[in-house]
C-alpha cells in the first residue's frame, strides 16, 4: 500500500510540473507547480519517501517535458526539498509541534533546494554565474508558492483523514 502511495505521489508531482508552465524570460525555464507537491510529499510521506517521491517525481517531469539534462540536478534538488520537509514533519511531529513551528521551518527545505539549482547551473553547459543568478529570482517565487501551497495541502488532508491510534 505504501508503495503504491509513494508512486501516486511521484506521478502527482510531475503532474503539478508539467501541466501548469509558466516560461521565464530569456532563461529557456519555466515556473511551475511541482513544489506544491514536492512539500506536501516530505510532510506526509516523511523524509525518505517523501524525497523519493519527490525528487523523482520532479526529475521524470524533466525528462517526458523535454529538459532531460536537468533531470539530475532536479532529482537532487527536489529529493533534498522533500527530505528536509520530511525531517521537519518527523521532528516537529509529536505533541508539541504547532503548523506555525513547522511553517516557519519549511523556508530551509526550498532554500536547500534554491542551492542545489544555483550550483548546479553554475556548472552546467551554456549557464554560469549570469544565467544561474537570473534564473534565483523565479527560483525563489517558485519555492515561496511551494511551502504555502504544500503546506496548506498538508494541513488539509491531515485534517480530513481519520486519526489513527490515540492520536
Amino acid at each position: 500500500m505504501k508503495a503504491f502511495l509513494i508512486i501516486l505521489l511521484a506521478g502527482a508531482t510531475a503532474a503539478l510540473t508539467i501541466v501548469v508552465r509558466i516560461p521565464i524570460p530569456g532563461t529557456g525555464g519555466y515556473l511551475n507547480f511541482g513544489d506544491i507537491a514536492v512539500i506536501f510529499c516530505g510532510l506526509f510521506l516523511g523524509k525518505k519517501w517523501g524525497a523519493v517521491a519527490g525528487g523523482v517525481g520532479s526529475a521524470l517531469a524533466d525528462i517526458i517535458g523535454g529538459f532531460f539534462i536537468f533531470a539530475p540536478i532536479t532529482l537532487v534538488a527536489k529529493g533534498l526539498e522533500g527530505f528536509i520537509a520530511g525531517l521537519i514533519s518527523e521532528r516537529r511531529g509529536g505533541e508539541k509541534s504547532t503548523a506555525t513551528s513547522t511553517m516557519a521551518l519549511l523556508p530551509l527545505a526550498s532554500f536547500c533546494m534554491l542551492s542545489v539549482y544555483f550550483i548546479g547551473e553554475l556548472f552546467y553547459p551554456g549557464m554560469g554565474f549570469a544565467a544561474a543568478l537570473s534564473e534565483v529570482p523565479f527560483n525563489l517565487i517558485q519555492a515561496v508558492v511551494g511551502v504555502i501551497g504544500g503546506f496548506g495541502v498538508f494541513l488539509a488532508v491531515k485534517k480530513a483523514l481519520p486519526q489513527r491510534g490515540g492520536e
